[in-house]
């Protein structure tokens, strides 16, 4: 087209940018899902303006990126839809290790164990497959698999398991109102433990260092009530572990807790919360609602969790010269806890419970063992 001597190009017509439904719910998913890299995100955010009907240069202005940007990925969409999406493979030397050797390694580690070893290493499995040491970790990396590690665990056998554990959840989930949670259990046998020698202390490019071997001063237990809502421990340190301890710590909790309110105590089977001298006392006040976890299921119990931080912040590296100064430590350990407390937060409910408990139960039943 000429005009006034000058010849004037005529842009050519875009192609027409639409999704399809599936496509659409892809994009948007890759847009706000929080693990998606930034450069998918930006290319399916791209994508999606585009499609919305908008001009490039309206939508590289949204994006802070070039107009070129744009063009490149509208167009690659439109050649090749969701995988126009994705960087183009780059150079480098082809794989030495075929999806069948993979395989085999995988079948190897999960279905067999070598001769005269209850599992696999890094070398045995290189020397039974032919591949080197530091393939062998590659594969086992990227498949998760760590045959040198081992956890336990241990299945309910009580009759009365899914009751239970929908009780003590919906306590934690839906408390009644005007009531207290209290979870309530002992750390018994905490040892008061001094090392021979003295530790030598963390520097620069060493860690603390201690002798292995120690001398005992004595136990004391740990009786305490976690109050579900607010986080706070109520603790009294006995040297004994007995029911008539238990009987007193019960009366320690009555003396702090509010008189109007009914108490709904968490615990578990141990003994000494079932004798006939206990019973008695719930049945002479009858605000206080027991509810007993299912047999070898003391995770339900939140107490444990306190118990664990205490073990991990203060105990475990703690040198002790007496029971004294053991439960010196404790009860300000727990005074400290008071003062800045804060509820842990029960996400799971019974039903995620038990389903994750039932393929436990499957894959265990069917191991063939």
């Amino acid at each position: 087209m000429f005009l006034w001597g000058c010849r004037i190009e005529m842009a050519r017509p875009k192609a027409e940018l639409i999704l399809d439904e599936e496509e659409r719910v892809k994009l948007e998913a890759l847009r706000r899902r929080p693990k998606t890299d930034q450069r998918t995100a930006l290319r399916a955010r791209i994508v999606l303006g585009c499609a919305s009907g908008k001009d490039s240069k309206v939508v590289a202005r949204e994006q802070g990126v070039s107009m070129q940007t744009v063009c490149k990925w509208r167009g690659a969409f439109l050649a090749k839809r969701m995988a126009g999406l994705c960087d183009a493979p780059r150079s480098g030397a082809p794989r030495s290790i075929s999806d069948q050797q993979v395989e085999e390694v995988i079948t190897r580690t999960l279905e067999s164990q070598p001769k005269q070893a209850t599992h696999w290493s890094t070398r045995r499995m290189a020397k039974a497959t032919g591949l080197t040491q530091t393939a062998i970790s590659r594969i086992w990396r990227t498949f998760g698999l760590q045959p040198h590690r081992q956890e336990t665990f241990k299945l309910s056998t009580d009759p009365c398991f899914v009751e239970k554990v929908r009780d003590i959840v919906g306590l934690y989930l839906a408390p009644p109102d005007r009531a207290l949670v209290l979870c309530v259990d002992e750390k018994s046998q905490v040892q008061a433990l001094e090392r021979t020698q003295p530790m030598l202390p963390m520097r620069p490019g060493q860690v603390e260092r201690r002798t292995h071997d120690y001398v005992r001063h004595g136990t004391t237990s740990l009786f305490a009530a976690l109050n579900v809502a607010t986080g706070d421990v109520i603790a009294k340190c006995h040297r004994r572990h007995r029911h008539q301890e238990f009987l007193r710590f019960l009366e320690e909790i009555d003396a702090q807790v509010p008189a109007d309110c009914e108490i709904h105590l968490v615990l578990d089977n141990y003994a000494t919360h079932k004798t006939p001298k206990v019973q008695r006392w719930f049945s002479r006040h009858p605000r206080y609602h027991p509810h007993f976890t299912p047999t070898s299921s003391s995770w339900l119990n939140q107490v444990e969790r306190f118990f664990a931080l205490l073990t991990e912040r203060r105990l475990r590296r703690g040198v002790f010269n007496s029971v004294k100064d053991l439960e010196t430590a404790i009860t300000d350990y727990v005074a400290e806890h008071n003062q800045n407390s804060r509820p842990f937060r029960w996400t799971a409910n019974a039903d995620l419970i038990l389903h994750k408990i039932k393929g436990v139960c499957e894959r265990t039943s069917n191991s063939g063992h």
